[in-house]
C-alpha cells in the first residue's frame, strides 16, 4: 500500500513538473511579439552611454506595471528591479546593457534609428549598432514571464546597466559604477547571468565557453613631442609623426615576437593618430590612441610594461619625447567554472542541444566582467543571423542587422537558467 501511495505521489509530480513546464513554455511564446515590440522602440530612440533616460523610463515603468520592486539612477541611469519568490533560497542576477554607439544606420527598416546625440562635445547619429536594444528587450520578457511563475526559491535581481560601452570622458560608469554602489548587495547576489546577441551567428544557436571568453580591454594614450619646423627643412625639426610611425611600427613587435600567443591570443591596435594642422609645417606634437586586448593577466602585465619601455625609448632615438598612458580597463570575462558546467544543460533544454556551441575565447571585450570579479557569473552568445546569410555586418557598423525571430530563445535561454539555478 505504501509503495502503491509513493508510486502515485511520484506521478502527482511528475504530472506537477510538466504542467508547470507547459505553461513556462506558453508564457514565453506569449511573450514573443511584446518583445519584438520593445526592440522595435528602443531601436528607433537609442541613447548613448550616462544619457539613457528614456530607455531608462520605459524599463521602469514596465517592471513596476508587474509587480516588481525598481531601483532608478543606479550608476546614474540604470535601472534595477528585484522579484521575489514564494520561497526563500539564493539569489540570481540577469543583466542587459541599455547603451546606443555614435554610428549612423544604413539599414532601410521601418523602425529605423535617425536620432542624434552629443559625443566628445559634437552631435552625432545614434544607433544600437551592437544589439544592446535586443538585450533590454529580452530581459523585459524575462521580467514579464517570471513575475507570472514566481513560485520559485529565492530572488532574481533584474540589472539594466548602462555605458557599457564606456561612460563619456570624464565620467564614471557602466558595471564598474554599479558595482562600486552595491548593486550585487542587498539582497547579496549568489551568482550572476548575461547574453550578447551575435550578428554572425546563426538564429536558434547559443555558443558559450568555460574561463575567459572575452578579451580584458586597455586603451592607452601616446603623446610625442618634438619640435616644430617648415616642411622644407626637415633637419631643422624634430619630427614627432615620424616618431610616431616608428613607435607605432616597434609596438607591434611586443605582440609578434614578445607575447607567448600559443598561450592566449593578444591583440594592439591603434585606432586613431592626431598630427598637424597643413602641409608643409612638421607640427610639434603627435597624439596616438589605441586599445590593447589580452586573455592572461600575466601576459597583459607583460606588454603594459613593454610599451612603458619602448615608447619613449624609441622616440629618444629620433631626438623626440614621448609619453604613454594606459588605461586600467576591462578585466577578462571569465566565466566561472563549475557555474558554467552547472548550467550548461540548461543552455541545451533552453536551445537543443545540438544548437549550443563550444567556442573559443574572441578578442573583443565586456564589462560584464565587473560583474564576475565579484561573484560567479556565466555569460553567452545568441544567434541573431538569418540563416545562409553570408554577409553579415560586424557589430559597430552602420550595417549591422539582427534578425527578430531568433530573440525569443533569449527569453527562453535566461527563464530557464534562472529557474533551474534556484529550483522550485
Amino acid at each position: 500500500m505504501k509503495y502503491t501511495k509513493a508510486l502515485l505521489l511520484s506521478g502527482m509530480i511528475l504530472v506537477s513538473a510538466f504542467a508547470k513546464a507547459q505553461s513556462l513554455e506558453k508564457e514565453i511564446k506569449a511573450v514573443e511579439s511584446k518583445v519584438i515590440e520593445w526592440r522595435r522602440d528602443f531601436h528607433q530612440n537609442p541613447e548613448l552611454g550616462n544619457r539613457e533616460f528614456k530607455t531608462a523610463e520605459k524599463i521602469a515603468a514596465h517592471l513596476k506595471s508587474l509587480g516588481i520592486e525598481v531601483q532608478t539612477g543606479v550608476a546614474k541611469t540604470g535601472v534595477v528591479g528585484i522579484l521575489k519568490g514564494k520561497r526563500d533560497g539564493k539569489v540570481v542576477a540577469l543583466r542587459a546593457d541599455i547603451d546606443a554607439l555614435p554610428v549612423e544606420e544604413r539599414v532601410d527598416l521601418p523602425f529605423k534609428s535617425t536620432a542624434k546625440g552629443t559625443y566628445r562635445g559634437n552631435e552625432v547619429p545614434v544607433m544600437h549598432a551592437c544589439g544592446h536594444d535586443t538585450h533590454i528587450a529580452i530581459l523585459m520578457g524575462v521580467a514579464e514571464v517570471l513575475a507570472k511563475n514566481n513560485d520559485f526559491a529565492g530572488t532574481v535581481k533584474f540589472i539594466f546597466q548602462p555605458a557599457e560601452e564606456g561612460a563619456p570622458p570624464g565620467e564614471e560608469g557602466g558595471a564598474e559604477l554599479m558595482v562600486k554602489e552595491g548593486v550585487l548587495k542587498n539582497p547579496d547576489v549568489d551568482a550572476i547571468f548575461g547574453l550578447h546577441i551575435g550578428a554572425g551567428q546563426d538564429i536558434g544557436t547559443i555558443a558559450y565557453k568555460a574561463g575567459g571568453i572575452m578579451a580584458a580591454s586597455q586603451s592607452f594614450e601616446i603623446n610625442v613631442k618634438g619640435k616644430q619646423s617648415h616642411g622644407s627643412t626637415p633637419w631643422t625639426s624634430i619630427d614627432p609623426i615620424m616618431a610616431s610611425v616608428k613607435i607605432i611600427d616597434g609596438l607591434q613587435t611586443i605582440i609578434s615576437r614578445e607575447s607567448p600567443l600559443t598561450q592566449e591570443a593578444a591583440v594592439l591596435s591603434i585606432g586613431k593618430i592626431n598630427a598637424g594642422v597643413r602641409s608643409n609645417i612638421i607640427p610639434e606634437s603627435a597624439q596616438i590612441i589605441g586599445t590593447l586586448r589580452t586573455l592572461d593577466y600575466d601576459m597583459q602585465a607583460m606588454i603594459n610594461k613593454r610599451m612603458q619601455e619602448m615608447v619613449p625609448a624609441i622616440a629618444a632615438a629620433y631626438r623626440a619625447e614621448a609619453t604613454v598612458d594606459i588605461s586600467k580597463g576591462y578585466p577578462i570575462t571569465y566565466n566561472h567554472l563549475d557555474l558554467t558546467a552547472q548550467m550548461l544543460p540548461s543552455m541545451e533544454k533552453a536551445a537543443g542541444k545540438e544548437n549550443v556551441k563550444l567556442i573559443k575565447a574572441i578578442t573583443g571585450a565586456e564589462d560584464f566582467s565587473f560583474f564576475q570579479k565579484e561573484v560567479p557569473g556565466v555569460y553567452f552568445f545568441l544567434g541573431g543571423k538569418t540563416p545562409g546569410d553570408t554577409n553579415a555586418a560586424p557589430h559597430h557598423t552602420p550595417d549591422f542587422y539582427i534578425d527578430e525571430s531568433g530573440l525569443l530563445l533569449g527569453v527562453k535561454t535566461f527563464v530557464q537558467m534562472t529557474t533551474d539555478y534556484l529550483g522550485s
